[in-house]
């Protein structure tokens, strides 16, 4: 039974609300355990995947994959830009670095509307395939690392 770790930004509550229900319920249903931790923001997401694999090789609580939630809107400046990009990118490198398991569910979108139709479990729920994603990627490393 995989034990996950969902990393959440939930600076628009409402969607985020909807990412996490999504997410839960796929993990409820596939029989994995999760842990729940929000964060201050989206670029604060891949430092606490690092703190966590810290807190691992120090015999803390070890997590099978990483679900990492959020959304970014764009807005009237480039910070968009800036916390889309870098955070992804930084959630790649560590990803590839360490070989995690990890969904990715931050959604960058134009606008609240694109948001909550990708967040709701009854239209695209990207929560839930952030879910999905990591236990499918568990599976995958088991096949190549084990």
């Amino acid at each position: 039974m995989p034990h996950i770790l969902i990393i959440d930004a939930p600076y628009y509550t409402h969607i985020s609300k909807a990412l996490v229900e999504g997410a839960e319920e796929v993990l409820k249903k596939e029989g994995a355990t999760w842990e729940y931790v929000p964060v201050p923001g989206v670029l604060e997401i891949p430092a606490t995947v690092s703190m966590a694999l810290e807190g691992m090789s120090r015999g803390n609580t070890h997590y099978d994959g990483f679900i990492t939630l959020g959304c970014v809107i764009r807005g009237e400046t480039t910070h968009y830009e800036v916390v889309a990009f870098e955070s992804a990118r930084a959630i790649m490198d560590l990803t590839i670095a360490e070989c995690l398991a990890l969904g990715n569910g931050i959604q960058t979108v134009e606008n609240e509307a694109q948001a909550l139709a990708r967040a709701k479990k009854d239209e695209l729920n990207k929560g839930g395939h952030a879910a999905s994603a990591v236990l499918e990627m568990i599976k995958l490393r088991e096949k190549f690392l084990v």
